[in-house]
């Protein structure tokens, strides 16, 4: 075995044993993970502003999830497509690093364009042209690690990525805080009243143009990919577990049939009970679902298309098992997002005015405990492999995320907006597992050759909960809940208790429960 981890590796005989990957270096999984710093800085940015931005564009309080509709439905379009693509591409460059570049350069144009917007509804654009960019550059990443690294280092793989995405995070989040030391305007309202974008928030994402292609240019300078055929070479090309025997056929049709029959019903439904419009998304997910099943069942092609639909039919047991958790971890964390700064600035700084100093304070407070809970999260990362080796992949799974369920509940009874550091502390601790431990428990049931696709349709599980977020959690707050934002995040919190239960039902990997420290 040659002591560069990305020389050619040697090719398994005939009827031989396949070699395992070569260990990376702590410098080489460093470079590698890098990237991340400037993805997360950009996707950190999106999270904790954009609600603002649109409120200060006019946006009603109960327009805002609607109003991140376009997120989900890119993520769904864009993520398989990409990991489809990256599966097949060798270029000069290599294989998944060509996405990493169109991406950060069309998220970065975004970031400078975003706090710009002259209308509300230019902004929502900006919004689906920023999302889609990072998931052009962020699917390939999680394949990368997959690609890169054997399977007894991918959880340290993935804990470098969850460093750096605290890290990049941290400061992302802060940033309009950290202006506003420095001076720069933090006012919400023009010179004739009229409602505006800071001039903290449109520096920040200036900086984060800038950080996102530096860090992205450095990750694709200092690290080299393994050819295809290097890839399939190795031990772990061709995963222990086995495939789902689901079959499309028959079964597939009439599922079809059934989604498509329940979106048009409820859409029937909603109309003629005169509901909320919002509800239409779900009917329409459900139907276009149905058609995909249809269409799939009657032409069988070999199509990209249909090798997508083909392969989410059979996919992994472990990936079925995970689709659960990552549906109700990623709900609580689009909760979070989506209603962290009503909430903050209603409940503990007394305003629900976008152009009020007090609500433009809480909003640049509600920034500091993002980049709190960032924080903590590149600091749990650094732990998470040593609570692996002593209770396992599920375990350590289920102990952050119940961590970070009943932070998210404390902010029921916490109103000093002081003590919101600790609950967001614990936040971090679930963001670095959920963003590390289910792609380990993933990775290794995946073979090489789909190891893009299959991140891809992993990420429908992201995306889903957070159509479900946009569109049905607004309505649960005004019909419940009477409209109050604070307990948009105490469903948060209970979808991340729900999450960690639900983790015990997927296989534990039995190659990593002890961690290889690289040389």
């Amino acid at each position: 075995m040659r002591s560069d981890p990305h020389s050619p590796a040697p090719r398994c005989p005939a009827g031989g044993t396949r070699p395992a990957k070569p260990a990376l270096t702590f410098v080489q999984i460093w470079n590698m993970c890098f990237g991340f710093l400037g993805l997360q800085f950009a996707f950190a940015l999106q999270n904790a502003n954009v609600s603002r931005i649109f409120q200060s564009l006019g946006a009603d309080l109960d327009q805002i999830p609607i109003m991140w509709i376009a997120a989900p439905l890119t993520g769904l379009l864009v993520q398989p497509v990409i990991g489809y693509l990256s599966d097949r591409t060798w270029t000069r460059l290599g294989r998944r690093k060509p996405y990493f570049v169109i991406g950060a350069v069309l998220a970065a144009s975004a970031l400078w364009l975003m706090p710009r917007a002259p209308t509300l509804w230019f902004a929502a654009a900006l919004l689906w042209v920023l999302d889609a960019s990072i998931n052009v550059s962020m699917e390939p990443f999680r394949a990368f690690v997959g690609d890169q690294l054997a399977p007894a280092q991918r959880p340290l793989g993935y804990a470098m990525q969850s460093f750096f995405i605290g890290i990049g995070a941290v400061v992302a989040s802060a940033l309009p805080w950290i202006m506003a030391q420095f001076g720069f305007s933090n006012s919400g309202a023009a010179a004739d009243g009229q409602a505006m974008i800071p001039v903290t928030v449109r520096h920040a994402f200036d900086i984060g143009a800038a950080v996102l292609l530096l860090a992205i240019f450095w990750t694709v300078m200092r690290t080299r990919e393994y050819p295809p055929e290097e890839l399939q070479a190795f031990s772990d090309a061709i995963p222990a577990q086995a495939r789902s025997q689901h079959t499309a056929g028959a079964s597939g049709l009439q599922r079809g049939a059934l989604w498509s029959g329940f979106g048009l019903a409820g859409a029937g439904i909603i109309w003629s009970f005169g509901l909320d419009r919002q509800m239409y998304l779900v009917c329409a997910g459900a139907l276009l679902w149905g058609l995909a099943l249809l269409t799939h069942g009657f032409t069988q092609g070999e199509s990209s298309f249909g090798t997508v639909m083909r392969d989410l039919e059979t996919m992994p047991d472990t990936m079925r098992r995970l689709a659960p958790v990552q549906f109700f971890s990623w709900l609580g964390l689009f909760a979070m997002w989506i209603y962290t700064t009503a909430a903050v600035a209603q409940v503990h700084f007394g305003s629900s005015d976008p152009r009020s100093d007090a609500f433009n304070q809480g909003a640049n407070w509600v920034g500091v405990l993002f980049a709190t809970y960032n924080g903590c999260a590149a600091v749990a990362a650094l732990f998470i492999p040593l609570l692996v080796n002593r209770v396992g992949l599920r375990f350590s799974h289920l102990i952050n995320v119940w961590i970070g369920g009943v932070a998210l509940l404390s902010f029921l009874v916490i109103r000093n907006p002081y003590w919101l550091l600790a609950p967001m502390a614990g936040v971090g601790v679930a963001w670095a597992s959920i963003l590390s431990l289910p792609y380990v428990l993933l990775s290794d049931s995946l073979p090489a050759q789909k190891m893009g696709l299959y991140m891809g349709i992993f990420n429908f599980f992201i995306v889903i909960p957070q159509l479900v977020a946009a569109s049905l959690l607004g309505l649960l707050l005004k019909w419940v809940f009477g409209g109050a934002p604070i307990y948009a995040l105490a469903i948060g919190g209970v979808s991340f208790l729900i999450s960690g239960a639900l983790v015990l039902r997927v296989a534990e990997p039995a190659d990593t429960l002890l961690i290889e420290r690289p040389a």
